[in-house]
């Protein structure tokens, strides 16, 4: 009798943790509460740059987002291979060494996948279906994608003052609520009134859109070298 032989299979990803439909108010907020106070002034610092200098800073901006997405799908993939760490390090540079010479290109992707992310936001905030939020992306992609050819200058500062706003906005929430005297307060305001955690987005990411175009507005000034 032939020994038995022992089953194999390939490694394969673990998408359990992944979500199964776009994030609600209410994922937001589980994510800010379980949120590190080093990840949270990270953000907060790197909100109020994208929100101050996205225009004279965009070449370094975009390619940092290309690098950390890169990171993210690289990781992904690494895991196949039980090699995560390789996987984000190989992609992020990979990305990043992409960007930079195709730009134009860059931004417009960013500009799409932001438009993605805020038409399924938009979708959800109207209380439409979830698993119909993908509607609502794809319009914000083609529409926000397209956009950014139209309105290069314009799309960059909309763009980064967008991202800015939202990290700092999450950023600002993590680190209240490890005051639990004040987080239920927090948790409350935000849950019984969906509209307030979108006007705290858009109303800095307005003020750093104004700020944007009044000190970088000129034309050629997105040319000058980011330090």
């Amino acid at each position: 009798m032939n020994p038995p032989v022992p089953e194999t299979s390939a490694p394969v990803i673990d998408w359990n943790h992944l979500p199964t439909q776009w994030p609600g108010q209410g994922d937001l907020i589980a994510w800010c509460q379980n949120m590190g106070p080093g990840t949270a002034a990270l953000l907060v610092l790197a909100g109020v740059i994208y929100l101050l200098f996205g225009i004279y800073m965009f070449r370094v901006l975009v390619m940092l987002n290309a690098a950390l997405l890169g990171a993210y799908l690289g990781a992904l993939i690494g895991e196949r291979g039980h090699a995560a760490a390789a996987g984000a390090f190989l992609g992020g540079f990979t990305a990043a060494a992409v960007t930079w010479p195709l730009m134009k290109y860059a931004v417009s992707v960013m500009g799409g996948l932001f438009g993605a992310v805020l038409g399924a936001s938009i979708w959800r905030t109207c209380g439409l279906e979830p698993h119909y939020a993908w509607a609502g992306g794809m319009t914000g992609l083609v529409g926000f994608g397209m956009l950014t050819f139209i309105l290069f200058r314009g799309s960059i500062m909309m763009f980064t003052s967008l991202q800015g706003a939202v990290m700092l906005v999450f950023g600002i929430l993590g680190l209240i609520y490890k005051y639990q005297s004040i987080a239920p307060a927090i948790t409350d305001s935000i849950t019984l009134k969906p509209f307030v955690l979108p006007a705290l987005i858009f109303v800095p990411a307005i003020l750093g859109l104004i700020y944007q175009q009044a000190q970088y507005g000129a034309p050629g000034d997105e040319k000058k070298p980011a330090h």
